[in-house]
């Protein structure tokens, strides 16, 4: 993934919810173009943080059994504000519905108590030897990698108390 828009896990439970960060920086690459004498988070990446927030809630509750987790519908995207660099967006995903394979959520962004960003949506998860034997080998790498990045996010830490 080009832009990771989750700082930190500050709680998970699995098959529920998820409490993550993204601390917004003027190092942030889009920044500079979006908008140079304004900087603020595009809307997509607010969005994206939900969907990245609940790709951890997802692989962490099926045990890192899948190497893609992918975006496949959002709905009722609401933005109720900008988000400048030195704020913090705090992130709230909840699991509305668990399936094979398939969950819906619902996600809430805000810095502090004010609200940023709100939506609903779908998040799929599959492996590509579903399709292809062969690509077993990079379904595992995804897997380590994307075991490792959680860790480093804070999503392993024993005795992690959820929100």
């Amino acid at each position: 993934m080009k832009f990771l828009l989750v700082d930190r896990i500050l709680a998970l439970e699995p098959g529920v919810r998820i409490r993550t960060e993204k601390a917004l920086t003027l190092a942030e690459e889009y920044l500079a173009d979006h908008f140079p004498t304004f900087p603020v988070m595009p809307g997509v990446m607010m969005l994206e943080s939900l969907v990245q927030s609940a790709a951890w809630l997802m692989r962490s509750s099926t045990d890192f059994r899948y190497s893609m987790t992918v975006l496949a519908e959002a709905k009722n995207v609401t933005y109720k504000s900008f988000v400048a660099p030195g704020r913090v967006l705090g992130i709230d995903v909840d699991v509305a519905e668990a399936g094979d394979g398939q969950w819906r959520f619902k996600g809430r962004g805000a810095c502090g108590p004010q609200e940023m960003v709100r939506a609903q949506f779908t998040l799929r998860q599959y492996n590509l030897a579903d399709r292809n034997q062969a690509w077993s080998p990079v379904d595992a790498d995804l897997v380590r990698k994307s075991r490792a990045t959680f860790a480093l996010l804070g999503g392993l830490v024993p005795g992690k108390v959820p929100a």
